[in-house]
């Protein structure tokens, strides 16, 4: 393989070409890392030529550390991502449904992962299926994205009635929303992979930046 580059931090050895391979950078997890690690690792992949270096699951200290380095970082506190250098231009669009309110977070990393990887997004939320009538009020709004999103915690019903609606491909996440049965997205995880209606992608527990990756790379292969 020619795209191999790697910058080698020490904790860490960056994936430079990452993005000549796959359309999609290397992104950087900042949870479990150091502002300082994740402030180096953005630098890296800065110099090492990215014209978008992007961090998921930041802290306020992380934060602040990113925008006392680059001022103009954008900082996306719902979403828990930063940004440094310029967002591309948008092109596709995904619809991204929330089944209640509480999935925001999990739904703006969808949306955050989308900007960055150049795709339009429209987002709507509390949706889901204790009243169904709310997501049939947007149901003739699928047919003009190219991808569904759906994010939904407690029973994880919803992806399945979205898929059962549209011949749009839905990628279905689900949250760590709910009470105990739910057993922390547990049950909307299995419900989204046992779902009645073919069509349904499934992606990790609380995992928007994987959903947001995949949509995106849906939504730029159907402009091509």
């Amino acid at each position: 393989m020619s795209a191999h580059r790697t910058a080698d931090l020490g904790f860490a050895r960056l994936d430079l070409d990452r993005v000549q391979r796959t359309g999609t950078p290397e992104v950087v997890y900042a949870a479990g890392k150091t502002p300082e690690q994740t402030v180096a690792c953005l630098a890296a992949l800065r110099d090492g030529g990215s014209a978008l270096a992007w961090a998921t699951r930041v802290d306020d200290a992380t934060a602040a550390a990113v925008l006392e380095r680059w001022p103009d970082a954008l900082v996306d506190p719902e979403a828990r991502c930063v940004f440094v250098g310029e967002l591309p231009q948008p092109v596709g669009q995904v619809l991204v449904l929330t089944a209640g309110t509480s999935d925001g977070a999990v739904a703006a990393e969808v949306a955050a992962t989308l900007a960055a990887g150049g795709v339009g997004c429209r987002r709507v939320d509390d949706v889901g299926v204790a009243g169904v009538h709310r997501v049939l009020s947007v149901a003739p709004d699928f047919a003009a994205a190219d991808v569904v999103v759906v994010v939904a915690g407690m029973d994880g019903a919803l992806p399945s009635v979205v898929a059962g609606l549209t011949d749009r491909l839905v990628v279905a996440v689900p949250t760590s929303v709910g009470y105990g049965a739910a057993f922390e997205g547990l049950a909307a995880l299995l419900t989204m992979l046992t779902a009645c209606a073919p069509g349904v992608l499934v992606v990790n527990i609380d995992n928007g930046f994987g959903a947001g990756v995949a949509a995106a790379r849906i939504a730029r292969s159907a402009q091509r």
